[in-house]
């Protein structure tokens, strides 16, 4: 019996693949995790204690070119983060009575934590819902860096570099 008639279709035609987006490179970004972003990171971790002014704080944040500050009490426990928008904040509602005041007074206290092996799209989604930009990083319980924002998107701009060389490699070599 013949086969009935089926018309030409562009599923027919052969597609020219293109290389912008595989399985592998968009399982690389969900798969990427702080530890990453950590490796590519100097160590440094600055902090402040409690009791010091907010005009120290601002000069660290200055001197350091970093936009939040730990905070450790004097038995070097962390309790507390400071930001650059903690410190706007403040000075909108004290105009000229602000620098006096302590880190105590207006660091934040209930911290949002990460470990190593967190995913970046989690931390980015925690991040993004909770409306702050740095996120200090535990492991076993202790302190091992600070995560931010900006490193996150670094790291994945980064990334998407990187294999928009190795495409143009695969394309021209």
């Amino acid at each position: 019996m013949p086969a009935s008639y089926k018309p030409h279709t562009r599923d027919d035609d052969e597609h020219e693949k293109t290389h912008s987006q595989t399985v592998e490179t968009n399982l690389s970004a969900a798969e990427a995790t702080v530890r990453h972003v950590m490796d590519g990171k100097s160590g440094d971790l600055f902090w402040i204690q409690p009791q010091e002014t907010i005009g120290t704080a601002v000069e660290v944040l200055r001197d350091q070119r970093i936009g939040a500050l730990l905070v450790k009490d004097p038995q070097g426990e962390l309790v507390g983060i400071l930001s650059e928008r903690d410190i706007v904040r403040r000075l909108a509602d004290t105009p000229g009575r602000t620098l006096p005041q302590t880190v105590a007074e207006l660091m934040t206290s209930e911290l949002e934590t990460c470990t190593p092996d967190e995913t970046l799209v989690r931390i980015l989604r925690r991040m993004t819902d909770g409306r702050f930009r740095h996120m200090p990083v535990l492991e076993d319980g202790r302190l091992v860096g600070l995560i931010s924002i900006g490193d996150v998107v670094n790291y994945r701009l980064t990334a998407l570099e990187y294999e928009a060389l190795k495409l143009k490699q695969l394309i021209v070599g």
